[in-house]
C-alpha cells in the first residue's frame, strides 16, 4: 500500500464517492485553503524547487510537498509517522483526508509513459525532483479557490 492509503481494489462506489467528498470539504475549508495559500508561499520561497517521494523530509534536508511546510514551521518529523495520513495531519493542522489526497499527488501521479516518435514505443517515463515541483505547484494552484 502507498503511503497515502489509496488502493485500487474498492469496489464500493458509494463508500468511494463519500471519500471524495470527504477529500473535497477539508480541501475547500477554511483550514485546507489556509494550509494551501500556506503551502503555495512556502513551495515558491525553495531555494532549490526539488520535491521528494515517500517521506516528509530526508537526511539531506529535501522535502515532500507537506514536508515543505513542516520544514517552514520548523516541525520535528521525527516524531511525525509520515506513513499515517492522522499523523501528518495533526503535527500540519489538517484532515487527514486531505493528507492523504496531496501524498497521492506527491508520490503517485508523476510517473508517464511516453512514446517515442521514431520507433513509435512507449516508454516508462519517472519524474525527476524538479518537474515534481513544478507539477505540485500547479496542482496546489489549481486547488485554491479565487475570491
Amino acid at each position: 500500500m502507498s503511503r497515502s492509503g489509496y488502493t485500487d481494489d474498492n469496489d464500493n462506489p458509494l463508500a468511494t464517492g463519500r471519500w471524495r467528498a470527504q477529500v473535497r470539504s477539508a480541501m475547500r475549508g477554511r483550514r485546507g485553503q489556509a494550509f494551501l495559500q500556506e503551502l503555495a508561499a512556502s513551495m515558491d520561497a525553495m531555494p532549490v524547487k526539488e520535491l521528494i517521494a515517500e517521506e516528509l523530509i530526508d537526511a539531506d534536508g529535501s522535502c515532500c510537498t507537506i514536508g515543505v511546510v513542516c520544514k517552514s514551521r520548523g516541525v520535528d518529523v521525527a516524531k511525525v509517522d509520515y506513513d499515517d495520513a492522522s499523523s501528518v495531519g495533526a503535527a500540519v493542522g489538517i484532515a487527514y483526508q486531505m493528507v492523504a489526497e496531496i501524498e497521492y499527488e506527491n508520490d503517485e501521479c508523476g510517473e508517464r509513459w511516453d512514446r517515442d516518435e521514431a520507433t513509435g514505443k512507449y516508454e516508462h517515463v519517472t519524474e525527476t525532483s524538479a518537474e515534481r515541483w513544478q507539477r505540485m505547484r500547479a496542482w496546489v494552484e489549481r486547488q485554491l479557490i479565487k475570491s
